[in-house]
């Protein structure tokens, strides 16, 4: 059943500048009920909210896992996260 879902790890920048992460199966709806209000908590207070990075993958525990990886980053560490193109090609 879920095989047409993405399942999307994203980072939201807030008004104050701070980065909310987060998992869904349909960022646009998720970007919308974030900038409703009606979002988490976190995000509710820090409207409005812009999505600045996102990655699909096949399932939910990877774009989890994602998240929960990126959750433990210093900030200046999201964001070189964020700008690294090249991340998991170092590896080969």
């Amino acid at each position: 059943m879920e095989m047409n879902k993405l399942h999307t790890f994203y980072v939201l920048e807030c008004a104050d500048g701070s980065f909310y992460a987060g998992y869904t199966n349909d960022l646009e709806k998720r970007i919308h009920v974030h900038n409703s209000g009606k979002g988490a908590k976190y995000t509710r207070a820090r409207l409005p909210v812009s999505c600045i990075y996102s990655e699909t993958y096949e399932t939910k525990p990877l774009a989890m896992k994602a998240e929960y990886a990126f959750k433990q980053l210093r900030k200046a560490d999201k964001i070189i996260y964020m700008t690294n193109e090249e991340r998991g090609e170092d590896d080969e």
